[in-house]
């Protein structure tokens, strides 16, 4: 079954390139660009890894970025990243940047924006991996912070394709950055957000009405709203859960609680993606063999998580047509219905 989780042709819809920075590359950078870390081995680096909550992922997930610097770093995380996905089979990933991380620190917009977009370019040519870009806003920060980064992207508007929500959840609603999605969609941007992992189930229907939507970043909270849930399944919006990060950070205290299966079962389209990787434990294979162990996770049920990440991912017809063929291709020669 390990075998079949990784072979299974995958796209990745919800994954913070920050957030796949190996402790590895993290010494690595530091020591390129003279930056002291606060630790003496990558050792001490995972072991830093054990958090409880978002809150103190948050901050150590803040302090890693510091070491990206220059334009080959960026480019360097991503391309680690896309080796990760060539080894999993994720053959179409969809990944978020936070440029304020960034920015605010004094890395130039350009820097960031054009180390990722160039290494997304050579996965295309040189592994066979389709991507879309997706540029997410900083919640804890203020709409105005969210609207000087969007002015600052819209010279870069070919690189990405949508905007999104991350960040602490809790007392950061969805209302409050109405009116820079608003922008966003009026620029012909789609959108996505955050919403249902420590927030209410009532963000995730703020993130519906408010932000408008095409796709919703975790919500596994939904289940606590009945109408809500009814509503995700005769809409069909796609919920992009993260089932490694949602133990880790104890939204679930045990993979055998998780919910995405239900979900599954009752008609939701809920999706498989691996969040912070470095962080929380593995990647995309990581994720669905932990569905497996815990969930008992069918090969039937493995191919249908999949084919709903490839009927959402932000892709032209043609593309999701051949996309949804190889996995086709893939469950007919395994024998799976």
């Amino acid at each position: 079954m390990h075998d079949f989780l990784n072979r299974l042709p995958k796209a990745e819809l919800h994954l913070h390139l920050e957030g796949s920075l190996e402790p590895e590359l993290m010494f690595e950078l530091a020591q390129r660009n003279g930056i002291q870390l606060p630790y003496v081995s990558v050792e001490e680096v995972r072991a830093a890894y054990q958090f409880g909550n978002l809150q103190d992922f948050l901050d150590i997930y803040y302090q890693g970025a510091e070491v990206l610097q220059t334009e080959q770093d960026f480019y360097d995380l991503t391309w680690a990243y896309l080796q990760r996905c060539s080894e999993q089979n994720v053959i179409h990933t969809e990944p978020f940047f936070d440029p304020q991380t960034h920015t605010d620190r004094g890395i130039a917009f350009e820097t960031v924006i054009n180390g990722i977009d160039r290494a997304l370019r050579d996965g295309r040519q040189q592994l066979g991996i389709s991507s879309r870009l997706i540029l997410c806003f900083l919640r804890h920060l203020d709409e105005s912070a969210a609207f000087e980064t969007l002015q600052q992207a819209m010279p870069h508007r070919d690189k990405f394709i949508a905007v999104g929500l991350d960040s602490s959840e809790r007392g950061n609603p969805p209302e409050k950055f109405a009116r820079v999605f608003a922008a966003a969609r009026d620029a012909g941007l789609l959108t996505v957000a955050h919403a249902g992992e420590e927030g209410p189930a009532a963000y995730i229907r703020d993130a519906l009405d408010l932000l408008q939507v095409s796709r919703v970043d975790h919500g596994v909270r939904a289940v606590e709203d009945e109408a809500l849930m009814q509503r995700l399944i005769d809409s069909g919006m796609a919920l992009t859960v993260c089932p490694l990060s949602n133990t880790k950070l104890q939204v679930f205290s045990d993979m055998r609680q998780h919910n995405i299966l239900q979900m599954l079962a009752r008609g939701v389209k809920v999706t498989v993606n691996s969040d912070d990787p470095a962080y929380f434990g593995g990647y995309m294979t990581e994720n669905f063999v932990a569905l497996y162990e815990a969930l008992g996770l069918s090969k039937t049920q493995a191919v249908q998580l999949s084919r709903n990440a490839f009927e959402v991912a932000f892709v032209s017809e043609p593309e999701k047509q051949a996309l949804l063929a190889r996995l086709d291709r893939f469950a007919a020669d395994e024998g799976v219905g």
